[in-house]
């Protein structure tokens, strides 16, 4: 599936300490709907049959349910609104969406307790508002995909989180690692755990959810650091598509993520998931160097062959 991630505003109720937006909120207004109308019909004309609705907190937008009709209209099958959760906490909103066509939502939690989550959000009473919301919108019907950031303040937490999730019953969690821009990047000293220090939670977590029959997947940790865990890497799903930002407009995130947004060096040529494997986000080497990366020789990639043989 192609899609778009298509940012419609960047008011958000939330504070939190790794807000890739940054700066966003206060010197970018939301899209209106000739501007949302407008990134539709250009990612349709371009394949694209899947929209995700961000922002931002897309759920701030007066016009987000009309937003959502409009794309259903224009014949995309999948609407997901990425969204902290937190206004899902009133059914009647999660009708209204789902009412508009909306079909998936991706709420965020990012703790197992209101101390961790709000401590990281900055926004009191909103781990009860996101607990309840994910309860609502699997009432409403809706496929639920949470999505976790991974920082030095929850790392520790993650399997009592994965925990949560499986007893909320959601179909679907990633953990994305902490992406160092904007407000997360002015946080980055305190904020970023070393990959191999978290690593072993994250396992953990990930147990939590494959013993209970779900999808989970990891973002931002390369292949070599997932012995075991490899087909939990969300690089391997994500679908291609473009984004519609402020007020630009990426042709392919993919690319740019691939090209720009994450690294890999030359060493890793020789790893067997090179291919496919889109290494870190570059400002997190910048921080913590290469030393945590080791490639994978191709005889150790689960039904891989050494190097000198030839598939038949």
């Amino acid at each position: 599936m192609k899609r778009i991630d298509l940012k419609i505003g960047f008011a958000c109720n939330n504070h939190c300490d790794f807000c890739a937006q940054g700066a966003k909120r206060a010197l970018s207004g939301r899209k209106s709907l000739a501007g949302i109308r407008a990134a539709l019909e250009r990612a349709k004309r371009d394949g694209a049959t899947g929209v995700v609705f961000t922002g931002g907190e897309p759920t701030l937008h007066p016009r987000l349910p009309e937003a959502v009709r409009l794309a259903r209209k224009l014949g995309y099958t999948s609407v997901q609104v990425q969204t902290n959760g937190r206004r899902f906490a009133y059914y009647d909103y999660c009708l209204e969406l789902k009412e508009a066509g909306v079909t998936e939502v991706s709420p965020s939690l990012h703790g197992s307790t209101p101390e961790v989550h709000e401590g990281l959000t900055r926004a009191a009473g909103g781990f009860g508002e996101v607990a309840r919301g994910i309860l609502n919108c699997r009432r409403a019907g809706f496929y639920v995909l949470t999505n976790s950031v991974v920082t030095s303040k929850n790392y520790r937490d993650l399997p009592a989180l994965a925990r949560l999730l499986v007893h909320l019953q959601v179909d679907q969690f990633q953990f994305a690692f902490v992406h160092l821009v904007g407000t997360a990047w002015e946080n980055r000293a305190w904020l970023t755990p070393r990959k191999t220090d978290a690593l072993p939670y994250i396992r953990d977590a990930l147990d939590v959810g494959r013993a209970a029959g779900l999808p989970c997947y990891t973002e931002a940790i390369p292949f070599c650091l997932m012995k075991g865990y490899e087909e939990c890497v969300a690089e391997r799903v994500i679908p291609e598509g473009p984004v519609s930002d402020a007020d630009l407009y990426i042709e392919s995130y993919g690319d740019y993520r691939r090209g720009e947004g994450k690294t890999k060096r030359a060493e890793c040529r020789g790893c067997a998931w090179f291919k496919i494997c889109e290494g870190p986000w570059r400002e997190y080497t910048g921080l913590y160097g290469w030393d945590e990366f080791k490639p994978v020789p191709p005889a150790e990639k689960p039904g891989g062959r050494k190097a000198k043989e030839k598939p038949r």
